[in-house]
């Protein structure tokens, strides 16, 4: 790939299912990965950390804006930001940011059985809390496909990209990063899994994405993204079980 190619949905790159044959791990993230960009559930968390910091600090709009840049630029996440700069409790936090209507999931059984249809582990690592995830994985009907877990609180509230949180995540599991493949819809999130040794698959808007902050969309370093698509259910398909047949 052309190192300095930059995908857009016109532009997903189909599985190559000998590629994954060796595969007996699968890392998914969770927010705009196991659920659709449209699902519209992120913009609802953006708009809630944003009255956080409305609430704590009095800011408008546009200062909330530049501070969550100031925050996610250098440490990663806001709530790293809060945490260091002015000793927020994450608990608080964590609680007040994913108080949101999840109504806008449906069940998704299609990828529930392309999950199932996978051999070996499959493991969910999130910025977010576990409850949160547990929140959006059962409403998607997908929970029970999970072996566990691995949130920010176990991060010890060190996000992604932070090379020591795959490495945590990978020690606390048991994971081999030569069998593991990892599920994300942020680019630089991909940097560490790919060092390490996984397979890489970037997650993609089906469409423009008005809600996503400008500053997470970033350029792709296309040596550390193997393959990107914009329908994580179709991607996953062919990678199943039967694809050892043969």
């Amino acid at each position: 790939m052309n190192q300095n190619t930059t995908f857009t949905a016109a532009t997903p790159l189909p599985p190559e299912p000998q590629a994954f044959a060796h595969v007996d791990h699968w890392v998914f993230d969770l927010d705009n990965t196991l659920y659709s960009h449209e699902a519209k559930v992120w913009p609802q968390v953006n708009e809630r950390i944003t009255l956080f910091l409305l609430e704590l600090f009095g800011l408008d709009g546009l200062s909330s804006h530049a501070l969550r840049r100031y925050y996610y630029e250098r440490y990663g996440t806001t709530l790293k930001g809060l945490m260091e700069e002015h000793d927020v409790d994450p608990d608080d936090f964590l609680d007040f940011a994913h108080q949101i209507d999840l109504t806008l999931l449906d069940p998704d059984p299609a990828l529930g059985d392309a999950i199932a249809a996978l051999p070996g582990r499959k493991l969910i690592l999130t910025n977010g809390s576990r409850g949160h995830a547990e929140n959006v994985a059962g409403k998607l009907g997908i929970l029970h496909h999970f072996e566990d877990i691995f949130d920010i609180v176990q991060a010890g509230f060190l996000p992604k990209p932070e090379r020591a949180t795959y490495e945590n995540f990978l020690a606390k599991h048991a994971v081999d990063p030569g069998r593991a493949a990892m599920f994300e819809d942020i680019e630089k999130n991909l940097i560490v899994p790919s060092a390490l040794g996984m397979k890489t698959v970037l997650i993609i808007p089906r469409t423009p994405d008005p809600f996503r902050e400008v500053w997470e969309q970033t350029a792709i370093e296309a040596g550390h993204v193997h393959y990107v698509t914009d329908d994580l259910t179709r991607f996953l398909v062919p990678l199943g079980r039967p694809r050892q047949a043969g």
